[in-house]
């Protein structure tokens, strides 16, 4: 994606919650985790590509944290020798991924438990599940029990803190007395707008800069839970820069929206955090939230706190996600969640710039 709202809300993070405050505290720090590599703008391309055509005899593609590569999963020589002559990485593996999401569809039948999430791992074949500390020993128990009639599928592991989303403020739009936070601008037939997480757009139609002040935009759509993402038209004329704040006096362009690759890098801008660093480690991701469940989102171990929704996830110019939530960070280890860009660009029929 591309743009944010630098302008008139420097487009990378507001968020919502003063009366509600969501989202885990920080807790003790853990060992750095790995800080991905960067993904290139052809392999965004290829991995795409392959994907398409691929259909059912690959699982999934990641980067190889060390030499850079593209990895694309596969499960038959014919597939493999496919991505060969395309100059990926081919990795022959024994689950496709609709025999993952077939693991993940038990889940969601048998443990669909508040306060865990799952997503799809392709650098290790399987469905990663995090299950936070609300998870009640006997709620990880039957977790458990359904993962091990898996087939080494799905590992689990415990994270602290909370899923939870995260309100609160930073550059901020106001509505209703909540602060939430703008993702990236976009435009449509010469008429902009920006993005923003949809449990923001879900309180209130009208939203402005400050408490109580003027209107700068209005919810043209929302969509939340299943999905998090929602839209606010600029009512005001303002002709706000697609740019994503970095929290040090400067701001990235962004010029162009992808799907995120497990193993690369991303930077995540909000207005409680500020500017963030992680990696992607799981796509397909549902998370179980108190007060419904999300699918399709992104995972990664970039660091987040109440306040962060909505804001930005990105990779050099290109964006990549709305921050949705995150069960809170721990030193420079998080679990920030966000909804694929893509997705709502497509819903809205709207592009960055």
């Amino acid at each position: 994606m591309r743009r944010t709202l630098s302008a008139r809300i420097c487009l990378s993070v507001l968020l919502t919650v003063p009366a509600i405050g969501f989202g885990a505290s920080a807790s003790a720090a853990e060992p750095e985790p790995s800080p991905g590599v960067t993904a290139s703008t052809g392999q965004y391309a290829l991995d795409s590509r392959l994907e398409s055509s691929l259909g059912e005899h690959s699982a999934g593609s990641y980067l190889d944290t060390k030499t850079g590569e593209l990895v694309v999963t596969v499960t038959d020589e014919a597939a493999a020798e496919q991505v060969r002559r395309t100059g990926a990485r081919a990795q022959v593996v024994k689950r496709s991924t609709a025999q993952l999401e077939a693991a993940m569809a038990v889940l969601e039948e048998r443990a669909k438990i508040s306060g865990t999430s799952w997503g799809i791992d392709p650098s290790t074949n399987q469905v990663a599940v995090e299950a936070d500390e609300s998870v009640s020993e006997r709620s990880l128990t039957l977790l458990n029990t359904v993962a091990s009639g898996l087939d080494d599928a799905v590992r689990i592991k415990r994270v602290p803190g909370v899923f939870s989303k995260e309100l609160a403020g930073g550059d901020a739009i106001w509505s209703s007395g909540y602060r939430c936070s703008a993702a990236f601008n976009v435009v449509k037939d010469g008429v902009r707008s920006f993005l923003t997480a949809g449990h923001c757009t879900n309180i209130a139609a009208s939203w402005s800069t400050s408490n109580g002040g003027p209107e700068v935009g209005t919810r043209e759509g929302t969509s939340y839970p299943t999905n998090d993402y929602g839209i606010i038209r600029y009512t005001d004329n303002s002709q706000a820069e697609g740019t994503v704040n970095l929290y040090n006096g400067s701001f990235q362009d962004i010029t162009s929206a992808a799907d995120a690759i497990v193993g690369q890098a991303i930077q995540k801008s909000g207005s409680t955090t500020q500017l963030t660093s992680g990696s992607v480690t799981a796509v397909n991701v549902t998370v179980n939230y108190s007060d419904g469940p999300v699918y399709g989102l992104v995972r990664t171990t970039a660091c987040s706190a109440g306040g962060d929704s909505g804001g930005a996830h990105f990779s050099g110019s290109t964006a990549l996600g709305i921050h949705s939530g995150s069960s809170g960070c721990r030193g420079t280890s998080g679990s920030a969640l966000h909804q694929p860009v893509t997705e709502a660009l497509s819903v809205y029929g709207v592009s960055v710039y």
